[in-house]
C-alpha cells in the first residue's frame, strides 16, 4: 500500500518511521517545507494520504482527492465549521478517517465513557482536565472535545471552561486546560460523587501512539467504501 504524508513535524516523522517498519507499506512522498511542495508533485499516486499538518492544507488535500481515488486519514485539529463541512463532502466520494486522536487508549476510553456515564450522571458531578505542552495553541484540545462528546451521549450539559467568581454548580461539565513544559498529552475524566471519586486518566508518553493508530487507520481506510469513519470504526469494525 502506498502512502503520502502531509506534514512532517514530530508526529509526521513518527508516522513515516512506522510506515518504513511495517511490511507491505511504502511512503511515496512527503508534503512539507523541506520536501515536496504539494500532493500533485508526487510522482507515484498514493492509495492513502495521512495528514498531520495544518488546517490550511485541507484545500490542497480536497482538490487532490476530487481528482484521484484516494483514502484520507486526517489527524489535523483546529478545523473551522466550514472545513468540517468540506470533510463531510469529501467523505461522500472517498473513505475518510478523521479524528482528533488516533491513540488506541483514547478510543477505548470513549467507549467506556459512553457506557458508564448514563449510569453515573444522576449522582456524580463530571469534570474534565487536559494537559499539553506549552506550544499547543488550541484549547480545549481536540481530544477533550472527543471525550466531551462521549460524556454527552443522550444528555446535553452546560460546559464551563474554567471557573471564576461565585456561582452554584448546575448540570454542567467543567473543562480545564493546562499548558506547560513538554507534556505530550494527558486527559483525566473525574466523576465526583458523595463520598467516592472515580478518575480515568490517559497519558501519552510519546507521539508514537498516534503514528501507530494513524497507520492502522490507513490500512482500514484503503479497503472501505466512501464514508466518514472514526477510530471506533477502525478498532471495532470486525466485532
Amino acid at each position: 500500500m502506498k502512502i503520502a504524508l502531509v506534514g512532517y513535524g514530530k508526529t509526521g516523522q513518527m508516522v513515516g518511521k512506522t510506515i518504513d517498519e511495517a511490511a507491505g507499506l511504502e511512503c511515496v512522498g512527503i508534503v512539507s517545507a523541506k520536501h515536496t511542495s504539494n500532493l500533485f508533485a508526487i510522482k507515484e499516486k498514493p492509495d492513502v494520504i495521512i495528514d498531520f499538518s495544518h488546517p490550511a492544507n485541507l484545500d490542497m488535500i480536497s482538490e487532490y482527492a476530487e481528482r484521484n481515488p484516494v483514502a484520507l486519514v486526517l489527524g489535523t485539529t483546529g478545523y473551522s465549521p466550514q472545513q468540517i463541512e468540506l470533510i463531510e463532502e469529501l467523505a461522500k466520494k472517498n473513505p475518510v478517517v478523521s479524528t482528533a486522536n488516533f491513540s488506541l487508549g483514547i478510543t477505548i476510553l470513549q467507549q467506556v465513557l459512553q457506557q458508564i456515564t448514563p449510569v453515573l450522571r444522576e449522582r456524580f458531578d463530571i469534570e474534565l482536565i487536559e494537559k499539553h505542552h506549552r506550544r499547543k495553541l488550541d484549547a480545549p484540545s481536540g481530544t477533550a472535545k472527543l471525550l466531551l462528546n462521549s460524556l454527552e451521549k443522550g444528555k446535553a450539559y452546560e460546559k464551563r471552561y474554567g471557573r471564576e467568581g461565585m456561582r452554584k454548580r448546575g448540570e454542567e461539565i467543567g473543562i480545564h486546560s493546562i499548558r506547560g513544559g513538554t507534556i505530550a498529552g494527558e486527559h483525566t475524566v473525574i466523576f465526583a460523587g458523595d463520598d467516592e471519586i472515580l478518575e480515568m486518566t490517559h497519558r501519552a508518553d510519546s507521539n508514537r501512539i498516534f503514528a501507530v493508530g494513524a497507520v492502522l487507520a490507513a490500512q482500514f481506510a484503503a479497503g472501505q467504501e466512501p464514508g466518514l469513519y472514526s477510530m471506533n470504526d477502525v478498532l471495532f469494525h470486525k466485532l
